[in-house]
């Protein structure tokens, strides 16, 4: 009869109680009870109701498959690595319950080459440059100058602003530039005429932190809701 030494079947019990725990662990994170804890953070404002798999879909292939790819990947014999667990949310994610025909500034707008230079500077493409998730707030973008990178030369003609956009312009104030214009022009609103109409700075702080909205709650396209986003898919 073949015996097995202790330390075989120290081995051999330490790597099955190790699977189950790592089956189990796994099988638990996965589970919708435990969002709020493998969550690296809060939901941004209005995104409260959403669960996990509203934006981080499954990744391709099963755990085993993806190491062994990613290995691959590390020691050269891969090109490419794979997504591990679920897959990288993109700008088709949002775009999947946020999508805007009348967008002012839509990504794909700021591929185009003569945008290259301004996205040294802040990188548009992507929607998570100002609207970075888990952060429970609405903007996370560091400084609300952004205007700087594309506007500089600015002409408007019949200007209505009593401190014209040259004026202000030359003067480096594109911080007031937000106080008149929503950035994705969605809200239907009144925009003012004088510069001592417009929106304070500090309401519009709120509102970037998740506060009321300023701009009013009338707007041209609501976003998708997550029950009305699945109903979508299953058409």
């Amino acid at each position: 009869m073949f015996k097995v030494s202790p330390l075989r079947k120290r081995q051999v019990i330490g790597g099955g109680i190790g699977l189950v725990l790592g089956v189990s662990i796994f099988y638990l994170l996965t589970l919708d009870a435990t969002e709020e804890y493998v969550s690296i953070g809060p939901m941004n404002t209005g995104h409260e109701g959403l669960s996990c798999f509203a934006c981080h879909a499954d990744a391709k292939g099963n755990l085993l498959q993806q190491v062994q790819s990613n290995i691959s990947h590390a020691v050269g014999a891969r090109k490419e690595g794979v997504d591990f667990g679920t897959q990288d949310v993109t700008v088709k994610n949002c775009l999947e319950c946020h999508d805007r025909p009348n967008d002012r500034h839509p990504t794909y707008r700021f591929s185009e080459p003569r945008f290259k230079e301004a996205l040294h500077n802040i990188d548009a493409t992507t929607c998570i440059t100002c609207h970075t998730e888990h952060e429970e707030e609405r903007v996370s973008v560091a400084s609300i100058n952004y205007c700087m990178n594309c506007h500089q030369e600015l002409v408007v003609e019949n200007d209505p602003l009593d401190i014209s956009h040259e004026a202000l312009i030359a003067r480096q104030e594109w911080f007031t530039c937000i106080q008149c214009h929503d950035f994705h022009g969605n809200h239907k609103y009144e925009v003012p005429e004088k510069l001592s109409d417009t929106i304070p700075m500090e309401i519009i702080q709120a509102y970037f932190e998740g506060g009321k909205d300023p701009y009013g709650t009338d707007k041209k396209y609501i976003a998708l809701s997550q029950e009305e986003w699945l109903k979508t898919l299953e058409k």
